[in-house]
């Protein structure tokens, strides 16, 4: 397997969390400006330019959830995706819980960030602030038991949460109050696979916009 990342990406970083814990060898093909050539090859396997991509073959994947999917089809175990219908619709809702309500709206404060003074939107930035902070109440509640993000183990969820809460954390931090949510993203950023995400990340920090905290 091929997979076209980038090291300081978030969607690259849920993708790569899933194929190591799954052990799977890949070819890791940084996009990075320093490697032209990579850009080259993902435009020519899909023109909208997006990563992370997975190549097995002649087949090609785009989109971090359908990616983890289809790595659970070729691998089973162990499962990122439950068996169990009911539990797989747990940790599908949360993945998209991570995706859709910590990372955009984390998004939503980077792009602040990226437009400079001249282009800042205070409402966007305030309503993004409030977004996330009802999100980490809400997550603090379902995370009451410890634990990775449901009863089924280190799933799809945990690799959607890992980056989402990363980086979320640098643009609003978690309040201490929400001490469940902070241990959770402790948890995770211990955890091996999301572990190696992060250091991989660590030459390209200079990236973020305003400049990374110094932690982590």
């Amino acid at each position: 397997m091929t997979l076209y990342a980038h090291p300081f990406s978030s969607y690259s970083w849920k993708a790569q969390i899933a194929l190591d814990e799954k052990g799977i060898d890949f070819d890791y093909r940084n996009v990075d400006p320093e490697f032209p050539q990579h850009s080259k090859q993902l435009h020519a396997l899909w023109p909208v330019g997006k990563f992370p991509l997975l190549v097995d073959g002649d087949r090609t994947l785009f989109e971090t959830s359908i990616i983890i999917e289809y790595l659970d089809r070729v691998q089973p175990e162990p499962r990122l995706i439950p068996a169990d219908p009911d539990a797989a619709l747990r940790v599908r809702q949360l993945d998209r819980i991570f995706d859709l309500h910590v990372m955009a709206v984390m998004q939503d404060i980077v792009n602040d960030r990226i437009r400079g003074p001249e282009g800042h939107a205070p409402m966007i930035v305030e309503k993004a602030r409030a977004a996330l902070d009802t999100i980490y109440g809400w997550l603090d509640m379902q995370l009451a038991g410890g634990g990775w993000a449901t009863p089924d183990g280190f799933t799809l969820a945990d690799c959607a949460a890992a980056p989402s809460l990363f980086y979320a954390d640098w643009v609003h931090e978690i309040p201490a109050h929400f001490a469940n949510l902070r241990a959770y993203r402790a948890r995770l950023l211990a955890h091996p696979s999301v572990a190696r995400a992060v250091d991989g990340a660590r030459p390209y920090r200079h990236y973020f916009p305003g400049g990374a905290p110094d932690r982590d």
